[in-house]
C-alpha cells in the first residue's frame, strides 16, 4: 500500500492515523497551525456516507492495508454470530503479524513491521512466514529468527523495550525477543483513533 505525504494525510482526516503524528513534534506544529487559525479539524457538516469514508479510511492508514483487505476483514465481522461485529473487526486487524510486531515493539511503526517480516526476520512456531497479513492466534509464538538477531534492525532493541508495555493479550521474553500470544486480541474502542461503527455502517448496506 503506497502511502503519500503523512503530515498531510493525518490533517485532511482530521486524526493522528500514523506513529510519526502522534509525536510531539506533530503537536507542536498543529499547534502553530491552530493559532494561525487552520485547524486539524474536518469541516463539521458531512453526510453519513462522507463520514463513513473518511473513517475508513482511517482505519486503512491506521493497519496500512488495502481497500479489499478492509472489505474482507469488514464482511467476515458482520457475517460472524460469535462475537460482536466491532470486537470481531479489532480482532482481525490486531492478529496481523505485521501488526503483533509492531505491538511487541520490535518495529516502531507498522510499516517497519510489515518490512521486517517480508524480509524474513520473524518466525512463528520456529517457521519462518514472511507474509504480513498471517493471522496469528492464541498459543502461536513470534520470535526474530536467529539469524537476524544481529541485524541493524534490532540493535539496542532491549534498551529500546526497557520502558515499552505490550498489550495485555501478549506476552513477550525480551532476553530471547519471542513474544506468545495468550488471548484473543482485544481494545478499548474509546482509546481508538476511528469510529469502528461507521465503518461497519459503510460495509452494511
Amino acid at each position: 500500500m503506497r502511502i503519500g505525504p503523512k503530515y498531510k494525510i493525518s490533517r485532511r482526516l482530521g486524526s493522528p492515523v500514523f506513529d510519526k503524528c502522534q509525536t510531539q513534534k506533530f503537536a507542536l506544529s498543529e499547534e502553530k497551525r491552530k493559532k494561525r487559525g487552520i485547524s486539524l479539524k474536518r469541516p463539521k457538516q458531512m453526510s453519513d456516507f462522507g463520514r463513513q469514508l473518511i473513517e475508513k479510511q482511517k482505519i486503512r492508514y491506521t493497519y496500512g492495508i488495502a481497500e479489499k483487505q478492509l472489505y474482507n476483514y469488514a464482511k467476515e465481522a458482520i457475517a460472524r454470530k460469535d462475537l460482536k461485529p466491532s470486537a470481531r473487526l479489532i480482532e482481525n486487524l490486531e492478529s496481523r503479524l505485521d501488526n503483533v510486531v509492531y505491538r511487541l515493539g520490535l518495529a516502531k511503526s507498522r510499516q517497519m513491521a510489515r518490512q521486517i517480516v517480508s524480509h524474513g526476520h520473524i518466525t512463528i512456531n520456529g517457521k519462518k512466514v514472511t507474509i504480513p497479513s498471517y493471522k496469528v492466534s492464541k498459543g502461536m509464538k513470534i520470535k526474530v529468527r536467529e539469524g537476524s538477531k544481529n541485524s541493524v534492525l534490532f540493535a539496542d532493541i532491549k534498551e529500546k523495550l526497557k520502558d515499552y508495555k505490550t498489550p495485555l493479550w501478549i506476552s513477550f521474553n525480551e532476553k530471547v525477543l519471542e513474544g506468545e500470544i495468550k488471548d484473543k486480541p482485544a481494545q478499548d474502542t474509546t482509546e481508538l483513533l476511528f469510529d469502528i461503527s461507521s465503518v461497519l455502517e459503510f460495509y452494511s448496506r
